[in-house]
């Protein structure tokens, strides 16, 4: 990170600290690092370091988890990014449960991402809703409680370009944050090195309308778990700005804004008749305001270099030069191996399962001075990072 942002304001600090008394209260797990001793309620070991400053560059992030080779967000994705070496694992895009739980699902909408589509038990929940103005078909989180999901088991995502993954269809249920909390700690004693985790609020707007307000409840947990502080080994990300405000005034984590195509408007804007765009928050002005409230921007690979009509890359934009003069680290994403993903000088052949030359793409990313990148495929990610450093 090029300048970690400290400068909470008082009030921030105020407020997390009264729902820290009169809402979530003290105790829950804590990190056990080897060597030092934890008592319950204090923070994590990992605060008193250097946080964002100690992880390597570029950093590589499990993109939920390793799903090129696991159904995603799955323990048994998370697990296998750990074992291939990622430096962190987005462990978590966080939706929550018809009882107020939080639980681990790239959307609400999961009858593409579990098996609740053979449950005739859950037949009648299919419903059609408006999400973030999209109508939208399917089974919902917020149609079930915890123990009803609890039933369900992942399946991948995107068969046609993962069939190796179908292999493992049915093999792990939903996680819940709490358990990825637990999972971080226990992976942390295990590993002798600090676990770091990337969890997604997702569509924060749309479930506060429905009762179920996010920033709250991941406050709560990671207050629980002590992992609420400037350096705490959990980064907090948002395509919603004003959602990751909410969060600037309840913890102290690091904090991300997602962006989304430049053309695209954030869902929060869109219900608040606030004008402006992507573009817009890409400019100078527009990161100045995001690094009054956050520490990093998660754009999309095209806002770093766009790509022309044929799908080969043109020239990189000035958004790392830009993000960091005002101290901002970019995380882009999302490199996969698959083809269909890849920018178009980078494919194989045609198929949409074949992988492309993905070391050249990182190779290319890498060279623009991005400090990190999600990638579904560490292992790669890994190699081609010690191909462009020299290792």
């Amino acid at each position: 990170m090029e300048s970690e942002q400290t400068n909470r304001s008082p009030q921030g600090t105020g407020r997390r600290a009264v729902l820290g008394a009169a809402v979530l209260g003290a105790g829950g797990a804590v990190l056990g690092l080897p060597g030092a001793a934890h008592a319950a309620g204090t923070r994590t070991a990992a605060q008193g370091g250097r946080g964002l400053k100690s992880l390597p560059k570029p950093t590589i992030i499990g993109h939920r988890g390793t799903s090129g080779y696991r159904p995603e967000h799955t323990f048994g994705s998370y697990d296998l990014a750990l074992e291939l070496g990622a430096d962190i694992v987005e462990a978590g895009d966080l939706v929550p449960t018809k009882d107020g739980h939080l639980v681990c699902r790239h959307e609400p909408e999961i009858g593409g991402t579990t098996d609740v589509a053979s449950h005739p038990e859950f037949a009648d929940r299919k419903a059609t809703k408006l999400l973030d103005g999209v109508s939208t078909t399917g089974w919902f989180t917020e149609d079930f409680t915890l123990a009803e999901l609890r039933t369900l088991r992942a399946v991948e995502r995107i068969p046609a370009n993962r069939p190796h993954n179908t292999l493992y269809n049915g093999r792990w249920p939903i996680p819940t944050f709490e358990e990825v909390l637990q999972w971080q700690d226990r992976r942390t004693r295990e590993l002798g090195r600090q676990v770091w985790i990337y969890p997604e609020l997702k569509h924060p707007t749309y479930f506060r309308k429905l009762g179920l307000g996010l920033e709250e409840r991941v406050a709560k947990l990671l207050h629980k778990y002590g992992k609420d502080g400037r350096n705490s080994p959990v980064i907090v990300q948002s395509f919603e700005p004003t959602s990751i405000q909410r969060m600037h005034r309840l913890i102290d984590n690091p904090l991300v804004v997602l962006l989304s195509s430049a053309d695209s408007r954030p869902y929060d804007f869109v219900e608040t008749g606030d004008p402006r765009t992507t573009a817009d928050l890409v400019t100078p002005k527009g990161l100045r305001e995001i690094a009054g409230y956050a520490q990093g921007i998660g754009p999309t690979l095209d806002l770093i270099i766009p790509k022309k009509s044929d799908g080969t890359l043109d020239k990189p934009t000035t958004l790392v030069r830009d993000a960091h003069k005002v101290g901002l680290v970019l995380h882009p994403y999302t490199m996969r191996n698959e083809n269909p993903f890849l920018p178009a000088e980078y494919r194989k052949g045609s198929a949409p399962d074949g992988y492309g030359d993905a070391f050249g793409a990182f190779r290319t990313y890498f060279a623009t001075g991005i400090d990190g990148v999600f990638t579904d495929n560490a292992d790669t990610a890994l190699l081609a990072r010690a191909d462009f450093l020299g290792g």
